[in-house]
């Protein structure tokens, strides 16, 4: 039963990180894909083609999530070439240390736009045409910086708090048609953008506040995804799936 067979997926920021492995997962899942990405075009096209020797078609799309017109363009040319988009992974985000009497107007802009209008805008994009074939999965990835707060890093708590706000109000709002909207609450994952602070100074103290005294890989948070995107989900919604080793213990 955990199988996404005949299905698409779209997935922001699947060109790394927990993406990427959510890309891989969905694959071996028998899911097809919309391979997202702002940047690296290079890794993209590495997770594709990673993707297809699973059997499954691939796309890669180059898009700022935090601009609605290129969003809306990646989506058209999505249902131009699969002709249906079954589940949508929010998962593009940025995470930088902002002292808030040190950071600028641009980086809160920077954070806001991609972390929140980024997932703000795939919803949107796409929630029409799940509309009218009467189905759809939305994942949303928070994080437990947006559930208890994080010291320095306060605009990425807000918006990751806010995730978790659009995640229950969209869950009420379209589950009269048949879309199901979730929340992954991830804590320390071991990926290139928190590797840097995990082999510094901070990573000790990282590790104590984990009560299974590790991190989790990638793949620990694309099993999760994969599950809310999979029928065995079928009566879940509105729902914050918290995955942090029990570092946050919440209901």
């Amino acid at each position: 039963m955990l199988t996404l067979e005949d299905k698409v997926a779209l997935i922001t920021g699947g060109s790394r990180g927990i993406g990427r492995a959510v890309a891989l997962l969905f694959a071996e899942a028998g899911c097809d894909l919309v391979i997202n990405y702002r940047a690296d075009r290079r890794s993209a096209e590495a997770v594709r083609r990673a993707a297809e020797e699973s059997g499954v078609r691939a796309m890669e799309l180059k898009a700022d999530v935090a601009d609605r017109a290129q969003v809306d363009r990646m989506v058209e040319s999505a249902l131009q070439e699969f002709g249906k988009i079954d589940v949508l992974v929010c998962n593009a985000g940025i995470w930088k240390r902002n002292p808030i009497d040190a950071m600028s107007e641009e980086e809160l802009r920077e954070t806001i736009g991609i972390n929140l209008l980024g997932t703000f805008h795939p919803i949107a994009a796409v929630v029409p045409y799940m509309k009218k074939q009467r189905s759809g999965v939305i994942i949303n990835v928070s994080s437990t910086s947006g559930q208890r707060g994080e010291a320095f890093y306060s605009p990425y708590s807000a918006t990751k708090g806010a995730l978790i706000s659009l995640t229950k109000s969209l869950a009420l709002e379209l589950a009269p048609h048949n879309i199901r909207v979730n929340c992954v609450a991830s804590g320390w994952v071991q990926t290139d953008m928190t590797e840097e602070v995990l082999r510094g100074e901070e990573g000790a103290t990282v590790l104590s506040q984990i009560p299974m005294g590790r991190v989790a890989s990638p793949v620990e948070l694309a099993g999760p995804i994969l599950f809310l995107a999979s029928e065995l989900s079928s009566f879940i919604t509105g729902e914050v799936l918290n995955v942090n080793g029990g570092a946050v213990l919440c209901g």
